[in-house]
């Protein structure tokens, strides 16, 4: 656990978790309005998105659902150059992923003609994230159907972050090595969710009475810290579970 806490310290996670919230929420969230938007399903926006992701009840989800209500009519009357252009911004989030996983397995940059890994991954994620929100939509009512969306959701997101930072790393590290980091991202992601569910929940009623929309953006903001912060601290506990599982063999 030393070890650990030592290297979060040196890769500075807090600082880069709030970097991955600043810009989710400025290159990422306008990319996925535009793609809920034309969404082939459209059994829900951006905002009910957001709601499930952050697992808020339909009672307490109303502040998040206007403070991102969009006009769908205007969304999918975004041009060519328009969706063009939000792409390219959202290439600097992926950009940063990819700089913090090399930099947990110590690796060299890579060339910037490798580019297209962050295309490919931003695109990626994107479809990803549409499919996990829309899931609910798409599965029947039911106890069953919570469960079948509950084992949907971690095998789903287990085999993308395990694919995800193969993929950005340019395959310099193996598939075994990378499986604890996806393991331990999807068990984060797990407790991050109940966690919302019973801190983020009420903040986001008392804040929104409180301070209207700027305290629903801080409560969604702090929420996408969490996020980053599990998504790089879960490639960080990995590349320790793996160092252990080799140094026992």
């Amino acid at each position: 656990m030393r070890q650990i806490w030592h290297d979060a310290v040196e890769l500075e996670l807090l600082g880069r978790s709030m970097g991955f919230a600043a810009q989710g929420l400025v290159t990422l969230a306008p990319l996925l309005i535009v793609l809920a938007a034309i969404d082939p399903f459209r059994q829900r926006g951006f905002p009910e998105w957001v709601a499930d992701a952050m697992g808020l009840p339909a009672n307490t989800a109303l502040p998040v659902l206007r403070l991102f209500a969009t006009e769908p009519q205007a969304a999918r009357a975004a041009g060519v150059l328009s969706l063009a252009l939000l792409a390219a911004f959202g290439l600097a989030f992926s950009s940063q992923v990819q700089l913090v996983y090399e930099k947990v397995w110590r690796l060299p940059a890579q060339s910037w003609r490798q580019w297209w890994r962050q295309a490919v991954f931003l695109g990626t994620l994107c479809v990803f994230v549409a499919l996990q929100a829309e899931s609910r939509s798409l599965l029947r009512g039911g106890m069953w159907a919570s469960a079948e969306r509950i084992a949907l959701l971690g095998a789903a997101g287990l085999l993308y972050f395990w694919w995800g930072q193969h993929f950005l790393l340019g395959g310099r590290v193996g598939w075994s090595a990378l499986l604890p980091g996806a393991l331990a991202t999807i068990v984060g992601l797990g407790g991050l969710r109940v966690f919302s569910a019973l801190v983020f929940d009420p903040l986001i009623t008392s804040n929104a009475e409180s301070y209207g929309a700027v305290g629903v953006v801080l409560v969604v903001e702090s929420w996408l810290i969490g996020v980053g912060f599990v998504i790089y601290g879960g490639a960080l506990v990995g590349r320790h579970l793996q160092t252990v599982v080799t140094r026992s063999r």
